[in-house]
């Protein structure tokens, strides 16, 4: 059993308002295949997330269309009534027609109902941060944020977030209402989201990073990273987490798992100390399309 906690990663204050363990969690992989439909093991998923909490984890990440409606009302399960610490994210702005298929629909009106949802299935009077999960094209971003900033007035949102964007257009949302995170993909594999990281840095917006580690590709047995995890008596999947930490002090990682024993591993990579040089040799062992 770990002994290290995921207070070990540092703390970063989203928004100037909500203080997270920089070492997070996301529950994208407690559904079914292809994130459609229940796990198989739902008391697995309640164990998992009840020892997160126990190891210090602070941030965890959701979404509506998870299942759909499948790991808001785990993490309800698992946690409600949730301490003081804890900080939900979840997202709308995606509808679901099956396995691995994703249709964005940001209309207001849905993202109002979405919000609703998310409240009543989460059990909260009002969501820590609710992120726009991703861009709806058909829509004006304008009314997208515009409709998150109405709930924040209202009280239903605490933060807004963004999922998937541009720098510019992090800049149109920011004129429209103040933007506490931005979560697109990014890990040591594939840094094309280099410049929003930046621009996130200068402007103390979180960074979410989904997918840090590849959903194993990164990770796997005989990848890149193994000769140097087997150097420094760590795993691969710790290296690259403590990579995306060392990366920025915006950084958030929330790495998800449904097996308590990778959750514990992950957690472990808060305590990983890398020098200079093992920063240097992991971001040269991967190529990156950035």
């Amino acid at each position: 059993m770990t002994s290290v906690r995921a207070d070990a990663s540092g703390r970063f204050v989203i928004d100037d308002a909500l203080p997270v363990n920089r070492l997070g969690y996301g529950t994208m992989q407690l559904t079914g295949p292809g994130v459609w439909g229940p796990p198989a093991d739902p008391d697995g998923a309640v164990r998992v997330l009840r020892r997160a909490a126990e190891l210090g984890v602070t941030l965890f990440d959701t979404a509506d269309s998870y299942g759909p409606l499948v790991a808001e009302p785990l993490l309800r399960r698992a946690l409600a009534p949730y301490d003081e610490d804890i900080v939900i994210a979840t997202k709308a702005g995606f509808t679901r027609q099956g396995p691995d298929r994703w249709t964005p629909l940001g209309r207001p009106a849905y993202l109002r109902q979405q919000c609703e949802m998310s409240l009543r299935i989460l059990g909260v009077d009002r969501i820590a941060l609710l992120q726009l999960h991703r861009v709806d094209p058909e829509v004006p971003l304008e009314d997208q944020v515009g409709e998150l900033k109405a709930l924040k007035d209202e009280g239903k949102i605490a933060h807004i977030g963004l999922s998937e964007v541009s720098v510019d257009q992090i800049e149109q949302a920011r004129a429209i209402a103040p933007i506490a995170s931005v979560q697109n993909l990014y890990n040591l594999a594939d840094r094309t989201a280099e410049n929003v990281l930046d621009h996130c840095e200068r402007h103390h917006i979180a960074f979410i990073p989904w997918f840090p580690l590849a959903t194993g590709g990164l990770v796997k047995s005989g990848g890149p990273l193994e000769a140097i995890a087997s150097r420094l008596s760590a795993t691969p999947s710790q290296l690259a987490l403590a990579w995306l930490l060392h990366r920025s002090p915006v950084m958030l990682p929330i790495p998800g798992t449904s097996s308590v024993e990778h959750l514990e591993q992950n957690v472990a990579a808060a305590g990983l100390q890398l020098t200079d040089d093992d920063i240097t040799a992991l971001s040269a062992a991967v190529t990156s399309p950035s």
